[in-house]
């Protein structure tokens, strides 16, 4: 977790706060405890200053019992503080430098209990992480974590202000001819296009009794006037830059398309699996891949953010962003095997169209691929403020850098934990430019000696 015997080592960063705590419990916790549960966890040191040049050390601590005694007293007032997530475990007295101090691990709360605020109004009260400081949450980010709360498939909800012209028919058209030759022979081939629909929640009846669309047919299969209607900004974007001063371009608001998510899909993997530097096999893992990649980006996405859905590709180069956070840990999802879409209605259409798997193996799926053709490791990235997440796949091996010997290798993994409390091995990898297999053999090397532990899924920290 940290390594208290060496309290000098570390600098306050995202996930790591000290705070000096000699005059009872700082009120300043609270906004700290808000922001590391509403982004990606952390520390936060009571009994610990930073130092002028930006280290840290340890001071004397009156009472560090009391202030423990104080904290769980407040945590789990409701009128104080939304939501307790913390174990038992996470709050205790240990010692550094000769001095007593209090450290509380703040875990990244669940989407159940985002935004967690103080106080009672989320509003006013929700706090994130922003490099070595907290800042108040704005009103739409509180208003993304509460969207997120929900488990009812909000997706599946019958849009009632439209009827069926809002979808367009000859995307309606496509769309049932690609399920019947994935699935020859069904009954539902013998449907009409409005009994089929409504059968596959594209259409739903309203409390009139009258045929709508519901959020995630008019996502998949509406017309570019109708979807705006509902999300004003709604934006799909591609481009390709095939040479400089050339680019090809593909967006949602063009004039010669529908503009909706089902046709954006395939006219997206049809220029991104054109790129030579790919296997021509459609049912190549790497051609399978990038569907994966991409489908995983339109059913995650956050459709009433004011960030469009985005996808560059630059030379060997591809890089996808849809607006969002991740609604779980991102080291859960790189482990796989867990799948929390945030529009399961829309996951439903695709998959049955052979998109998708709703598995929770897409991102693990993804890597291991990528290893096998010995290409750069993916790379994915959370954004807060505007919430998005960003995968960055690249078609190329990644760059040779000289050796390494193992000291120097493994001196540099455990300054990367210190900076960064934890990390997974695919974050290792990257920020030491080594391969997950090399990462995987130092860190294993390293927990026989006492050196680093596991955190978690997927993630390793200095060993407490």
């Amino acid at each position: 977790m940290i390594d208290l015997a060496h309290l000098e080592k570390y600098r306050e960063n995202n996930r790591l706060e000290a705070k000096r705590a000699q005059g009872g419990l700082p009120r300043s916790i609270w906004e700290t405890y808000s922001a590391f549960a509403n982004s990606f966890g952390g520390l936060i040191l009571l009994g610990v200053i930073e130092t002028e040049n930006k280290t840290l050390a340890s001071v004397p601590l009156p009472d560090p019992e009391e202030l423990v005694r104080q904290f769980w007293q407040i945590v789990n007032d409701p009128t104080r503080v939304s939501a307790n997530i913390l174990r038992p475990t996470d709050v205790w007295v240990d010692e550094s430098g000769g001095n007593r101090i209090v450290i509380i691990h703040v875990p990244r709360a669940g989407r159940h209990d985002r935004p967690v605020y103080l106080g009672t109004d989320p509003f006013s009260g929700a706090y994130r992480r922003g490099g070595e400081g907290d800042y108040h949450c704005s009103a739409e980010e509180v208003r993304a974590m509460m969207r997120d709360q929900a488990d009812l498939p909000r997706d599946l909800t019958p849009l009632e202000g439209l009827d069926q012209r809002a979808l367009c028919p000859d995307a309606v058209t496509r769309y049932r001819a690609r399920l019947l030759r994935c699935r020859p022979g069904h009954v539902w081939g013998e449907l009409s296009d409005a009994g089929l629909l409504l059968r596959l929640g594209v259409l739903a009846r309203s409390k009139e009794g009258t045929l709508c669309p519901t959020a995630a047919g008019l996502l998949l299969l509406g017309e570019a006037w109708a979807i705006r209607s509902v999300w004003p900004h709604f934006s799909l974007s591609y481009r390709e830059q095939l040479q400089p001063g050339l680019a090809c371009r593909l967006r949602s608001d063009g004039t010669d398309w529908n503009g909706a998510l089902f046709d954006f899909y395939f006219a997206a993997v049809h220029r991104i699996c054109a790129d030579p530097r790919l296997p021509a096999e459609p049912d190549h893992p790497v051609q399978l891949a990038v569907r994966e990649a991409l489908a995983n980006a339109l059913i995650h996405a956050d459709y009433q953010d004011r960030r469009g859905l985005t996808i560059e590709k630059r030379g060997h180069r591809l890089y996808i962003t849809n607006p969002g956070c991740f609604p779980m840990e991102p080291a859960s999802a790189l482990a796989g095997g867990v799948s929390d879409a945030r529009n399961p209605g829309l996951s439903e259409l695709f998959r049955l169209v052979g998109v998708g798997r709703r598995a929770g193996s897409g991102l693990p799926q993804i890597q291991a691929v990528w290893r096998l053709q010995g290409w750069e490791e993916p790379s994915i990235r959370e954004e807060l403020c505007p919430g998005a997440t960003c995968l960055r796949l690249t078609f190329a091996p990644r760059p040779a850098l000289p050796p390494r010997p193992a000291a120097s290798g493994s001196q540099a993994l455990l300054e990367y934990l210190t900076d960064h409390v934890s990390a997974s091995p695919a974050q290792l990898a990257g920020a030491l430019h080594m391969t997950s297999r090399q990462v995987c053999r130092m860190l294993a090397r390293l927990a026989t000696i006492g050196a680093v532990e596991p955190a978690g899924k997927n993630a390793w920290q200095l060993k407490s």
